[in-house]
């Protein structure tokens, strides 16, 4: 049986990697965290990282069947909504974006306009949740920590992590956001590590230094145990949380942050037109 395929496509300016993943024999693919380029400066949206993952799909003559996120991004927009108008697929999130919702709506004041049952993505998966891929096998993997929503997914020897972890030489992702947890993200973080050491590792982030000027998102479970400068294999839950609580304190807010969340409650998809029938944002001042 042919393994699956994986294309990256990488966003240089804010760091996130998109995924396709395929199934050669039954030519139907997932999509994993797809990128909408956004100026929050302008406000205005980018399709050209999407028109290139779905490009690539109509290239190579697969069906889409999923369009997975791996949970609510800061940084960027999702482009789930705009591919799925242009090739299909179905949406899906971890189902700890209800908890997500609890805390984001009431801080936008936006009841009544985003569903707070998360009713908006086609499925909300729970962990262990086991997803058709023609003749593969998606399983997912619960990691919060980040955030409450956070998931991982699973399809043979291939692991697709989100911001649980980057790099091994960058470490791992913040939990200073509403309902991150520095030590939900270490315990999640050991479940994976539990995985065969040659489980290969792909990150949602990589941002390039003057040691490594290239970019890489490709790693496996055994060198994240035995490399990664925040959880090594020999790192106390006290040590990791003390590091991460401290270092967070010292991150500024991702800069399209406070517009991109907004939509990512919607799957990507623009808030309702006001009565001029433009669609609008809302910026909470002096909330962070």
């Amino acid at each position: 049986m042919p393994a699956i395929e994986v294309k990256a496509f990488y966003q240089s300016d804010i760091g996130s990697v998109s995924y396709i993943i395929a199934d050669p024999e039954s030519r139907e693919c997932a999509v994993i965290d797809p990128v909408l380029g956004f100026n929050p400066v302008s406000a205005r949206i980018d399709t050209t990282p999407a028109k290139a993952l779905v490009g690539w799909i109509e290239k190579h003559g697969y069906t889409t069947r999923w369009l997975l996120e791996t949970h609510i991004h800061a940084d960027h927009l999702s482009a789930a909504g705009y591919i799925q108008q242009c090739v299909g697929g179905e949406t899906a999130i971890g189902s700890g974006v209800v908890e997500v919702l609890e805390k984001l709506i009431p801080l936008f004041n936006l009841e009544g306009r985003v569903p707070n049952d998360g009713s908006q993505f086609q499925h909300l998966l729970e962990n262990g949740a086991e997803l058709p891929l023609g003749n593969k096998t998606i399983r997912v993997l619960h990691s919060p920590g980040h955030t409450p929503a956070c998931v991982s997914y699973l399809i043979e020897n291939s692991l697709f992590l989100g911001d649980a972890l980057f790099m091994p030489d960058v470490g791992s992702a913040r939990c200073d956001f509403p309902g991150g947890n520095a030590k939900a993200l270490y315990q999640s973080i050991q479940r994976l590590y539990n995985l065969p050491g040659s489980t290969t590792v792909y990150v949602c982030h990589d941002y390039p230094s003057e040691q490594r000027p290239l970019p890489c998102w490709q790693s496996t479970i055994e060198e994240q145990q035995r490399l990664n400068i925040h959880l090594s294999g020999q790192t106390s839950e006290a040590e990791f949380i003390k590091m991460r609580e401290q270092r967070d304190k010292g991150l500024p807010l991702p800069g399209a942050m406070l517009a991109v969340v907004q939509l990512n409650l919607m799957a990507g998809h623009l808030p309702a037109p006001d009565i001029n029938g433009r669609s609008y944002l809302k910026i909470p001042i002096n909330i962070f």
